[in-house]
């Protein structure tokens, strides 16, 4: 298996795609924040964390209720609107790049390329051109005789 370097070229981005594939990457992301989140609360409360810090507070005469419901509520607002914001601005970097890539070019990378060969076949050099097909011109085929050329 022959391996070469190969340079690539960005140029584009498709912003439709990418407003595509950040929606689902962002509505993972924040699907997995807030069950993160009502998991490491539930830890908190079954360690019973939120009673001793109302009460370390109550003694420096500052009220604090632990209302995980309400904090429930903030955090799912929180991961709701940073999907829609995250998606967005996604979306506006694809745009920015088109842009600047129109005028800079775009970004190159250098990716390794595998040829996988049969036995007994020699790899083509890298350097060698792969020249198209020549054109060929129809068949000419004779007229066909009519019937009535036939009969005569």
């Amino acid at each position: 298996m022959a391996v070469r370097r190969v340079r690539r070229i960005i140029r584009r981005f498709d912003p439709w795609t990418v407003l595509k594939v950040s929606a689902v990457f962002n509505a993972i992301a924040s699907l997995s924040f807030v069950l993160g989140t009502w998991v490491l609360w539930s830890v908190v409360v079954q360690r019973g964390l939120p009673e001793r810090i109302s009460e370390l507070l109550l003694k420096l005469d500052i009220t604090f209720v632990a209302d995980g419901e309400l904090y429930f509520r903030i955090v799912l607002l929180l991961a709701v609107v940073w999907a829609i914001v995250m998606t967005g601005l996604f979306t506006v970097g694809a745009v920015l790049y088109n842009l600047i890539a129109d005028l800079v070019g775009g970004v190159e990378a250098v990716v390794l390329e595998e040829s996988h060969q049969t036995q007994g076949a020699e790899a083509p050099s890298p350097s060698a051109k792969v020249t198209p097909p020549k054109h060929r011109p129809p068949i000419a085929r004779a007229p066909a005789q009519s019937t009535q050329q036939k009969a005569g």
